[in-house]
């Protein structure tokens, strides 16, 4: 047996598609809803289950908060063979059309963290595939979520709460910039270097701008926004 040195498994157990999020306890519920669903490992905050939906075999694996960490896990997952990745999240808003329990889209993501930079030139776009984009946008529209349906481009972020450097929201906001998040823009940049196919579903949570004054994701809308988006990449992985 070969285990892959982060996330722990056996290349030869993982399925080509892979559902990925960054709460091991979100991990745990996805996989809820697989039919003969089996956790293979639980390795720091990476935490991975196989099972099948509507006889498609996938994984669901957790990659923890912020860029690093997450394109750990991406990176892995392409070593193990995974060919699709679509990443069921959570995200600030950032448009005043798009309120708490709306579900994005995200087509692409503006690199504001520090990770890809490492990896490609600046210029170098972090785009989602289509066919995945479109998979989801049509799932979340028949996902029953309790807000609006949004696709567009989100922001990528290492920060979460402010310090004395001004945070860039309002900028992007006005820039036609949906909502911002901490891992997608290391998940596209990755996918497209690996060969991989990868796209992004998230929950707003709440306003981005207002999260050092009273950030609260454990309200009931966000749960069932929550539930609406697992519902759509589900059903999403099932049809691409």
């Amino acid at each position: 047996m070969n285990l892959l040195p982060i996330l722990r498994v056996d290349p030869a157990d993982m399925p080509d598609r892979a559902i990925v999020c960054g709460d091991p306890f979100r991990a745990a519920a996805i996989a809820a809803k697989l039919t003969d669903a089996v956790e293979l490992a639980h390795a720091r905050e990476y935490r991975t289950f196989v099972g099948t939906y509507e006889g498609v075999r996938l994984a669901v694996v957790s990659h923890g908060v912020g860029s690093p960490g997450a394109a750990v896990c991406f990176e892995e997952l392409a070593k193990a063979g995974v060919k699709t990745i679509i990443r069921v999240g959570t995200a600030g808003s950032l448009s005043p059309e798009h309120k708490t329990g709306s579900l994005i889209i995200s087509t692409a993501a503006v690199r504001e963290e520090g990770l890809t930079k490492q990896l490609v030139p600046i210029a170098f776009p972090a785009v989602a595939d289509s066919a995945v984009t479109e998979a989801l946008y049509q799932a979340a529209l028949e996902s029953g979520a309790p807000g609006s349906i949004g696709k567009g481009v989100t922001l990528t972020m290492d920060a979460f709460f402010s310090g004395v450097v001004e945070l860039p929201h309002e900028t992007y906001r006005r820039a036609g910039v949906l909502a911002v998040e901490m891992e997608i823009a290391a998940l596209y940049v990755v996918a497209m270097l690996r060969g991989m196919r990868a796209g992004a579903i998230l929950a707003l949570d709440g306003d981005s701008t207002a999260v050092d004054e009273g950030y609260d994701p454990h309200r009931d809308i966000v749960g069932e926004a929550v539930e609406a988006e697992i519902r759509a990449a589900l059903l999403a992985m099932a049809r691409l």
